[in-house]
C-alpha cells in the first residue's frame, strides 16, 4: 500500500504537473481532491501555505511538501529517476534553470493573461486584483498576453535547441511542468507557434495516459469556462 498521499485541485495546471509526473514515474500514490478544503483547520495544520499540489510522505521532515517542481525533484532524488532529472551537474542545471525561468518569468505572465478568464483570483498587488475599472484590468491582461511570446520562444531556442524536449530525447521534469502550463493558454485561444503545438502533442504521445488523464480534467474545465455566456 502506498504511503504517498497527493492532494490536488483538478482544474489547475500546477496540480496537473504533479499528477502527470507521479503517473509517468510509476510511483504508487493515493490522490485526493481537496477543492474547497485548503483553508480548513485540518489542512492548514499540515500545510499553512494552503497550497496544492501537496504530497504527504513518511520520509519528509515535516510530513508534507508543496510546490510542483519541488515535489518532482524530491521523488527523482529519492528514487534515482535520472530519466526525468539527470544527476550530471550540467544537465541538471539546465533542467533547474528551465523550471525556475518558467516559474519566475513565464508563469506570472500566463497567470495575468489567463486567470481572469478561468475565474481564478489574481495576486494582491496585481491590476486584476485591484479596484481598477474593467477597462484597465483588460488592458493589463492583454499586455500580459503580448508578453508571453518572448519567454516562450526562449524555451525553444535555448532550452530545447534541436532536441524535441528540454530533457533531450526524452521528457524531463521541466518538460512536464512546461507542457502542463501551456494547457491553460487554450482558455484565451492563444495562437501557440507550431513548434509548441508539436511539443505538447509529443509530450502526450510519449507519456500516454499518464499525461492525457490529468490533462482531461484541465481541458474539461477550460471547455466548461468557454461554454459559459460572456
Amino acid at each position: 500500500m502506498s504511503t504517498v498521499k497527493l492532494s490536488i485541485i483538478k482544474p489547475s495546471v500546477n496540480n496537473m504537473t504533479a499528477r502527470v509526473f507521479l503517473r509517468a514515474a510509476g510511483i504508487p500514490f493515493s490522490e485526493h481532491d481537496v477543492f474547497g478544503q485548503t483553508r480548513q483547520p485540518d489542512f492548514l495544520a499540515r500545510n499553512p501555505a494552503h497550497l496544492t499540489p501537496m504530497i504527504e510522505d513518511t520520509g519528509l521532515p515535516k510530513g508534507a511538501l508543496w510546490e510542483s517542481c519541488a515535489i518532482m525533484q524530491y521523488f527523482c532524488n529519492k528514487h534515482g529517476l535520472e530519466q526525468f532529472y539527470p544527476k550530471d551537474p550540467a544537465k541538471r542545471a539546465m533542467i533547474d534553470s528551465a523550471m525556475f525561468y518558467l516559474i519566475g518569468t513565464f508563469y506570472p505572465y500566463l497567470a495575468r493573461a489567463t486567470y481572469p478568464m478561468l475565474g481564478f483570483p489574481q495576486y494582491p498587488g496585481e491590476v486584476g486584483h485591484s479596484e481598477a475599472d474593467a477597462t484597465s484590468k483588460e488592458t493589463a491582461r492583454k499586455a500580459a498576453v503580448e508578453a508571453l511570446a518572448e519567454p516562450l520562444e526562449v524555451f525553444r531556442t535555448f532550452y530545447m535547441g534541436d532536441a524535441p524536449f528540454i530533457g533531450g530525447d526524452k521528457p524531463s521534469i521541466a518538460d512536464i511542468r512546461l507542457a502542463a502550463t501551456l494547457e491553460f493558454l487554450a482558455v484565451i485561444d492563444y495562437p501557440l507557434p507550431d513548434w509548441a503545438k508539436r511539443y505538447v502533442a509529443s509530450m502526450e504521445e510519449t507519456l500516454g495516459a499518464a499525461y492525457s488523464e490529468p490533462a482531461a480534467d484541465v481541458r474539461g474545465y477550460i471547455s466548461y469556462v468557454k461554454s459559459k455566456p460572456a
